[in-house]
């Protein structure tokens, strides 16, 4: 199988538990290079991590010329010209395509960890956390999984989400706010637990960064932008204007088609 991987404590973590189940797996990072920019934050982590963790890594590279033709695909194929979307989504097609030229079928990815273990900023002042962590999973569907799930279709991909596990959700959402954010740490438990699984400090509770930002594809969506004298949405509305997608209902008048 292959891996989405950041070098973040999300996809170390579902490396080290493939590692353990002996599963034969290959990790992915997309990364941008430009002249005008440094390494990618993602890749330098990631080649880091794949090193201490003795992984095998691949990155998958693009350049700026390139970058607006995925864009371009990206938009497409997830039907959104919205700016976090069509850049996390650029990314992840990246390295989805190239999984499957080298024959894999199915990709791991460590979305949801965010939602069961409070690892965004607006967690760390959350009166009530597990509730805001549960506000956030209701809203995954629509923010992040129909763009994962139509990318990962598209390069003809099986997704895999360990942490939605239900299980998981809903033994996570029991957790005690104390023990997922803890002297303003935010996934404190998971970051705890990735150190006892073998997993070193350093990669443990190392800073998020998200994957627009972690690849330089979001400083690459402002430098084509201001080429063309746009904003950001500006520009990929230039590059997709469709409006929301048109839909159609298998209808029967019973209750399944009525709720639908």
């Amino acid at each position: 199988v292959a891996l989405l991987f950041s070098g973040g404590v999300d996809s170390c973590v579902l490396a080290l538990i493939l590692k353990k189940l002996g599963v034969k797996f290959k990790c992915y990072t997309a990364s941008l290079k430009h002249e005008t920019f440094q390494e990618s934050h993602d890749e330098s982590w990631s080649i880091k991590s794949a090193k201490l963790l003795k992984l095998n890594l691949e990155i998958v590279h693009t350049s700026l010329d390139e970058y607006k033709d995925i864009l371009k695909e990206t938009l497409n194929i997830i039907e959104d010209n919205n700016v976090t979307k069509a850049s996390v989504g650029a990314s992840f097609l990246m390295c989805c395509r190239k999984a499957r030229s080298e024959g894999f079928k199915v990709i791991f990815s460590g979305i949801g960890s965010e939602e069961l273990f409070a690892g965004y900023n607006r967690h760390l002042n959350s009166y009530e956390l597990n509730e805001e962590c549960l506000s956030g999973f209701r809203k995954l569907y629509e923010r992040d999984l129909y763009r994962d799930d139509t990318v990962t279709m598209s390069a003809n991909l099986e997704l895999r989400t360990p942490f939605l596990d239900t299980n998981l959700i809903n033994f996570s959402l029991s957790i005690p706010p104390e023990l997922k954010i803890k002297d303003n740490i935010n996934k404190f438990i998971l970051r705890h637990c990735a150190v006892t699984m073998g997993l070193p400090e350093e990669l443990a509770f190392r800073k998020k960064m998200a994957a627009q930002y972690g690849s330089n594809f979001d400083k690459a969506l402002t430098k084509l932008s201001k080429q063309e004298g746009l904003s950001k949405s500006g520009f990929l509305k230039n590059l997709y204007d469709k409006g929301n997608a048109r839909l159609g209902i298998l209808w029967s008048t019973g209750k399944d088609s009525c709720l639908a």
